[in-house]
């Protein structure tokens, strides 16, 4: 039998799974990690931890079959990390992940040096403080010295691959979150590396995503158990590894998430790209496509910080059975998710949640079906952002935590007008990783291909044409609230506390 590996790196941990050629698991193991913060909105890891944990768990999952049976090996992880490498391929410093908040002012600057219409022009974005550039940025003003024995820079998965190749690789669609590539040409970008003061040697060889970026070395093979020269393809970012995991790899299919963030993702033939600067538009993990991506900090996290705190005793399943008892609109009680701010379409870091509407009346069950909803509504309000656009999902995959309730997907479903599935597979970023490693080594011909075969739809929530309309009334006034408390929320974030 031949097997292929997918390893994910993500911010609590690293999953590597192995699969038969079918999609089939195998084998999975986790091996977890911390996140550091050495002072208030920062977050660093350190990448030793990312290698002995991709170590440990290739060992694992390999241990009960023949090494030459593993054919490809595909990367995905979390994106926006830099990794800073000198001449002796020594970490220089702790990893700045996509979470750290400390790159306001750098990226103030960066709007200001390249211009915030030609920014979005050439990397499709508006310069936020999770990208990379940013983050690079920050080491050149704020530690000279380390910028300065700086060598290479890499993303989180790429180390990993540096560490089992000894290439300094990347692929298009994790690297369109450096904000250093011309997103239309899939390429670096000379104009932006030149604005910005980056050596473009410092910076990894581009691939496509499922192009062999390397082959394990005998070093790698000795520490993971792995069989030198396994071809590892480019692979992915997290959510375009999860999108081929989901079988998103055709236009106008798109997949939601509702995790600790909440994503809304919708492939693209063409490169489309929001002058607003209130969406994602990234190279895909297919080659020559894109996606367009809206992002609600808090959609997962919401349930999660109400539940915690006010009602502990309860778990999930049972809060989503009390949701369900509740008609829609939760009794005139409204929800904005906006506990950390917000991405799309706002870019409001000032934003907070709120309860609206709230009475004597209302109950927990009440305050949940409420809090779902404005995801819910979130969500929708991404896809009102992508229709503007003129892109449009036909068929949208739900996964996360979220995904898992019915009475959500069936929310999503009438607020979006279509059809919203699950699929057999849970694997997401590990399988996609696998499906990439697997067309590297010419197990498939295809990802299209590969993807039509593998993934099994499940479930499927129908819309409901009367929800929709009734959906409609609340979500209007839902809209309406976050245009009439903008400035009180800038207002309220700018009260300095009491000492």
């Amino acid at each position: 039998m031949e097997y292929l590996i997918g390893i994910d790196i993500g911010t609590s941990g690293t999953k590597t799974v192995l699969f038969d050629t079918e999609g089939n698991v195998v084998s999975s193991k986790t091996v977890e990690y911390p996140v550091y913060q050495p002072q208030n909105g920062w977050a660093e890891q350190d990448p030793n931890d990312w290698w002995k944990a991709t170590a440990e768990t290739l060992k694992s999952v390999s241990a009960n079959v023949d090494p030459a049976d593993i054919k490809g090996i595909g990367l995905s992880g979390q994106m926006h990390g830099l990794v800073m490498l000198d001449e002796n391929n020594n970490i220089i410093r702790p990893s700045i992940i996509w979470c750290d908040q400390r790159t306001a002012a750098e990226c103030e600057q960066i709007e200001e040096m390249v211009g915030h219409d030609k920014l979005i022009e050439i990397t499709a974005n508006p310069a936020l403080t999770g990208f990379t550039a940013s983050k690079i940025m920050w080491v050149k003003k704020n530690e000279p010295e380390n910028f300065k024995k700086c060598r290479h820079i890499l993303l989180p998965k790429d180390y990993i691959r540096f560490k089992l190749t000894g290439e300094y690789a990347t692929d298009v669609s994790d690297a369109s979150g450096m904000q250093l590539i011309d997103v239309k040409n899939r390429c670096w970008s000379d104009e932006i590396l030149s604005i910005l003061g980056i050596d473009r040697s410092m910076l990894a060889k581009m691939y496509e995503s499922c192009e062999i970026s390397g082959r394990i070395t005998e070093t790698a093979a000795e520490q993971t158990g792995l069989k030198a020269g396994i071809p590892v393809a480019a692979g992915a970012g997290d959510n375009a590894a999860g999108a081929v995991g989901m079988g998103v790899v055709n236009e106008n299919k798109a997949f939601v998430t509702i995790g600790t963030s909440g994503v809304l993702f919708v492939h693209t033939n063409t490169p489309v790209i929001d002058k607003k600067g209130r969406v994602h538009t990234f190279c895909c993990a297919v080659p020559g496509k894109w996606h367009v991506m809206g992002v609600t900090q808090a959609a997962g996290l919401s349930l999660n910080w109400f539940r915690n705190n006010f009602c502990r005793d309860l778990s999930y399943k049972q809060l989503d059975e009390l949701a369900e008892k509740i008609p829609i609109g939760s009794d005139r009680l409204i929800y904005l998710p906006y506990l950390m701010g917000e991405r799309t379409p706002h870019l409001d870091a000032d934003a907070r949640g709120v309860f609206f509407g709230l009475s004597a009346m209302h109950t927990v069950s009440n305050m949940a079906r409420a809090i779902m909803e404005g995801v819910t509504f979130s969500l929708r309000d991404c896809l009102d952002v992508l229709n503007e656009m003129n892109v449009h999902a036909d068929n949208i995959m739900a996964c996360g935590g979220g995904g898992t309730s019915k009475l959500w997907r069936q929310m999503l479903a009438d607020n979006f007008e279509c059809n919203v599935k699950t699929i057999t597979s849970q694997e997401g970023a590990a399988l996609g990783a696998a499906i990439l490693g697997g067309v590297c080594a010419g197990v498939y011909e295809n990802v299209e291909k590969a993807c039509a075969e593998i993934i099994k739809e499940k479930e499927t929530q129908t819309p409901n044409k009367d929800n929709f309309v009734t959906y409609r009334k609340y979500y209007e006034i839902y809209k309406n609230l976050y245009i009439c408390l903008k400035d009180n929320f800038k207002k309220l974030g700018g009260i300095e506390n009491d000492l």
